[in-house]
């Protein structure tokens, strides 16, 4: 694992490691974009569904997932998206998560994601905090659930996922904060964990 300061410069072999699709239930490979989302309105209410892409590209709110993941010694995981994300690609990011699929639940997705994006199985259940509507005011809204767990396995993140990785003390995210780029839904989120265990 990489230490803090030595995140890596070069995407050349993360990049070429990655292939942009899974492997489908035929074996086949799946575009993420194809991936079959519900669609919700504002009081997060299923109005219809639709594939991952045309979600992105309509501006189509649907659900997301935010997980705080903490190892044995508290420090956060922190890590870099790949390039070819669909959204923020190359921006760091203080949570694990991703979209909750079509007939999914948030706390099903926050244990898919969080075991997907960290590598692990048998992780415990993320704990629910709260949630809130993200709107960025330019076409990317989601609402999106907020989860807290404790991974004390050895980590091993997707290379689809994620281009750099490490967990770092709270106070080192807090000085990184205005240091590195980091993708605007989890710093939303973030700042209202912060606010979260402030009132809580």
């Amino acid at each position: 694992m990489d230490g803090p300061m030595s995140e890596p410069v070069s995407e050349a072999v993360t990049e070429a490691a990655v292939s942009g699709a899974t492997s489908g239930p035929t074996g086949g490979p799946v575009d993420p974009a194809d991936e079959l989302l519900d669609i919700v309105d504002e009081n997060d209410r299923v109005v219809g569904q639709s594939a991952r892409g045309e979600a992105y590209a309509r501006g189509l709110r649907h659900r997301c997932v935010f997980i705080l993941a903490r190892d044995g010694e508290g420090r956060i995981f922190v890590h870099r998206r790949t390039p070819t994300k669909l959204v923020f690609p190359s921006l760091y990011d203080m949570f694990v998560g991703g979209v909750v699929g079509a007939g999914e639940t948030y706390d099903d997705a926050a244990l898919r994601e969080a075991e997907e994006e960290l590598g692990v199985c048998g992780l415990p259940r993320p704990a629910p905090l709260f949630k809130f509507l993200y709107d960025n005011g330019a076409g990317q809204t989601w609402w999106s659930s907020v989860y807290e767990v404790r991974c004390d396995l050895p980590v091993s993140p997707q290379v689809e996922e994620v281009a750099w990785h490490d967990f770092l003390p709270q106070d080192e995210v807090e000085r990184r904060l205005a240091d590195w780029e980091w993708v605007p839904d989890g710093l939303a989120a973030y700042e209202r964990l912060k606010a979260h265990r402030a009132t809580g």
